[in-house]
Formats: C-alpha cells, sequence, structure tokens
C-alpha cells in the first residue's frame, strides 16, 4: 500500500483521506516511507481518488497544505519554552552595549562643558557620572540636553536591571538544573550564545566550556595563540574564584556537569536535587584542589 497526502492507494483502489488543510498537513508530517524506493505522486492519482478534478485544483489543494503545514511548524517553534527567554537575554545584551556607548558619550560631552574635570585624575566611572549628571538636572528643573539624555539613560538602567532579574527568574523555570549550578543570568546568556535550548542539549562539554570566546578561539586556531579555558563560565563565582593553576580544570568540570544539566532541561525539563548536590560537591573540590580529570 502507498500513503499519499491526498489518501491510501492499494492495488488500484484509493481511499481518499477526509478534512481540512491542517487535517491534511499533520498527515502529511505523520507519513513515513522508505527511502529505498521512492514512488512520485502523480495528480491523476489525486483525480482517481475523488480528491479533485483537475491538476489546477489539485496544485490549489497542495497549496493550501504546504501553507497550513508551514503555519503549524512556526506555531510548534515559537510555543517552545526557551524562545521568549532567548529574545529577553539578547535585548539584555543589546541594552548593555546601549547603556554602555551612549554613558561614555555622556562622559566626553560632560568633560566637553566641564574642562577642569578629569575622569583619568578622578577615576570616576561612566555610569556614576551619568547617574550623577541626571540627579543635578532633575535638582535644577532642567539641565538642558545633556542633563536630558543622562536621565533617559538612566531609566534605561533602571529598566534593565529589571529585566536581569526577570532574565534570572525565567531562566530558573526553563532550565532548572542549569540555573542551580551557575545562576540564572549565566545560564541565560549561555543559552543565547547556544541558540535554544534543544542546541545548548546537543553540544558536548568542550564546546560548553569555550562559548562565548569566539574571539579568543579563533585567535588561537589563526596565530597559534594560547587556547581559551573558559568563555562565559567565567562569570561563575567558581570559576573566576578559583586559584588560577586549577582554574582551567574547574572550568572543564563545570562544562562537564553543564552539559548534564542542559541535558536534563531538555528532556525532563524539572530540578534533579541529587544531581544538583553531586556536581556541586564534585565542582568545589576540583577547585580546592588537585584532583583527577573525570567528569
Amino acid at each position: 500500500m502507498q500513503s499519499c497526502w491526498f489518501g491510501d492507494v492499494d492495488k488500484g483502489t484509493c481511499s481518499p483521506f477526509t478534512g481540512d488543510a491542517a487535517a491534511y498537513a499533520r498527515r502529511v508530517r505523520e507519513i513515513r516511507a522508505s527511502t529505498d524506493v521512492i514512488v512520485p505522486v502523480d495528480w491523476h492519482q489525486a483525480v482517481a481518488c475523488g480528491v479533485c478534478h483537475d491538476r489546477a485544483e489539485y496544485l490549489a489543494l497542495l497549496q493550501k497544505v504546504c501553507i497550513a503545514g508551514s503555519e503549524q511548524t512556526v506555531k510548534d517553534q515559537y510555543a517552545s519554552k526557551d524562545v521568549e527567554l532567548l529574545q529577553m537575554v539578547r535585548t539584555l545584551d543589546e541594552m548593555d552595549t546601549v547603556i554602555n556607548l551612549l554613558s561614555e558619550r555622556v562622559a566626553d560631552w560632560y568633560q566637553i562643558r566641564h574642562p577642569a574635570f578629569s575622569r583619568k585624575y578622578r577615576r570616576t566611572p561612566a555610569n556614576v557620572l551619568v547617574r550623577s549628571v541626571s540627579e543635578r538636572s532633575r535638582e535644577s528643573r532642567g539641565g538642558g540636553a545633556l542633563g536630558k539624555v543622562a536621565t533617559g539613560i538612566t531609566s534605561l538602567a533602571d529598566t534593565r536591571t529589571a529585566l536581569a532579574k526577570e532574565v534570572s527568574a525565567r531562566a530558573c523555570e526553563v532550565m532548572p538544573n542549569t540555573s542551580a549550578l551557575i545562576g540564572g543570568l549565566v545560564a541565560a546568556r549561555l543559552l543565547s550564545q547556544a541558540g535554544g535550548l534543544k542546541e545548548l542539549s546537543r553540544l558536548p562539554a568542550s564546546a560548553i566550556q569555550v562559548l562565548g570566546a569566539r574571539t579568543a578561539l579563533f585567535a588561537h586556531i589563526r596565530t597559534k595563540a594560547p587556547a581559551p579555558k573558559h568563555g562565559i563560565i567565567f562569570q561563575h563565582r567558581r570559576v573566576h574564584n578559583a586559584p588560577r593553576e586549577v582554574r582551567g580544570k574547574v572550568s572543564r568540570v563545570l562544562a562537564g556537569k553543564l552539559a548534564i544539566a542542559a541535558r536534563l532541561d531538555y528532556y525532563r525539563g524539572c530540578l534533579d536535587p541529587a544531581f544538583i548536590e553531586d556536581a556541586q560537591a564534585r565542582i568545589d573540590r576540583t577547585g580546592a584542589g588537585p584532583e583527577d580529570d573525570q567528569v
């Protein structure tokens, strides 16, 4: 028996499939055929089945089925629990870039207005200066264009802080095991670099270890510079607080546990306290002193 999108053909007889375009699309996704022998679908079979009357009607129906299938695929893709988190963390990163650039611009602008001020001498961070200019503009009920820009940056920074808290909370829901190991914000950044939870769960530990260190990795490939030992996971306290001589080993062990945690998050979607306790103990032992390289 040959199963086609419009029905089943068996020994010259055809049993038509009935339903709307969405039902036809679901049937297309459920049909499984052997790749050894592929029989092209002939529109004459659909006519014989009673699904359509001519080739034009066949193509019109097939078009509706393809569109319905595409719409369902897009809907399924956006229904994934990590899609919104992915957009949230990427928005957060863009906001960081914008805030840093605008803060530096306001600092340079402030120096022009106050030549006696020297950031190098006073070592005033740009974000502190921007907030100070914003507060002064509010006190003086104006402050000109500089004060308005500084106030806008301050408001954007407050929004960024609120978004960071939301990203961390959402990551704990979407990636409970990964977030328990390295924190929600760092886990979300790993998700962003990988492109999604499914993609992260398929990465080996060695790739997770250097996620976010693309520049250093390509420099190692091109110029034979030292290979990077860590990427985004350096933000985690267990890595950046570890002694320099064991930092690479801690990164490797942490990446190995993260690879397991990502798989647990994708396939189970719930926290595994026993795994988290064992993983944290293993990472702590590695950071405390020499140990075997087994993950």
